[in-house]
């Protein structure tokens, strides 16, 4: 058994009393926690710096620092959300996208991660740092490559889906079912305005669509076409 104390800001010296496999588990717990902050900072060079903060030591938290963008070293102390943790541990375990801001004054988005062990303590954290700074010029160029002109906005001048047999099928059988009939029981007028329908929809512009049209209402490929007229 040993004594263990942790100056925590507010509170003096705090004593507790743990076992060299407590140690053990904590210390495991954190070199593990290096490992993820090693990861996600490599994946988001230049972006996000990750930190892990030891917060059985908060005059020396900071364990790891991965893509340093905030000029702080290892040895540093904790910030204080750390500090936080470790005067109360139900104080919340995730605290995701807060604002932030670097020593230089750059913009940040942060999520700072509590690491508890299995007696129910905060030991470290792990903290996200995103440089939004570096974002909102490519934002705004994504803005403006989607933006699109305001003219046309209320009726589309084309579609881009394929007017395949399947979908075209589908519209006649419903512009015939508009007027109580199957498609080839229309009259000659009734299947002249749906052409035209079908026509003035763009259907026409489909491969073999004239044909299609042809043998769902049971007339010539020419006569389709005269009636599109």
């Amino acid at each position: 058994m040993e004594i263990q104390s942790n100056p925590v800001s507010g509170r003096g010296l705090v004593e507790r009393v743990v076992d060299g496999a407590s140690v053990e588990a904590d210390e495991h717990l954190i070199r593990e926690t290096e490992k993820i902050a090693v990861a996600l900072g490599r994946m988001f060079p230049g972006l996000c710096e990750v930190v892990v903060h030891d917060l059985r030591d908060p005059q020396h938290a900071i364990r790891a620092i991965e893509n340093n963008l905030s000029g702080r070293q290892v040895g540093d102390s904790v910030t204080e959300l750390g500090l936080a943790r470790i005067e109360d541990p139900g104080y919340p375990s995730v605290i995701q996208n807060y604002p932030n801001q670097f020593p230089d004054g750059r913009p940040a988005k942060s999520t700072s991660i509590g690491i508890k062990n299995t007696a129910g303590e905060y030991i470290a954290a792990l903290c996200l740092n995103l440089d939004v700074s570096v974002l909102s010029p490519v934002t705004l160029a994504l803005s403006n490559l989607v933006a699109t002109d305001t003219e046309h906005r209320e009726q589309p001048l084309e579609t881009l889906r394929d007017r395949n047999a399947r979908e075209l099928r589908q519209a006649v059988e419903e512009l015939a079912a508009e007027r109580a009939a199957t498609p080839r029981s229309l009259s000659r007028e009734d299947k002249k305005a749906l052409v035209r329908q079908l026509h003035q929809d763009g259907y026409f512009d489909s491969r073999d669509a004239a044909q299609t049209i042809a043998d769902l209402l049971g007339v010539s490929r020419a006569t389709v076409y005269n009636y599109s007229k």
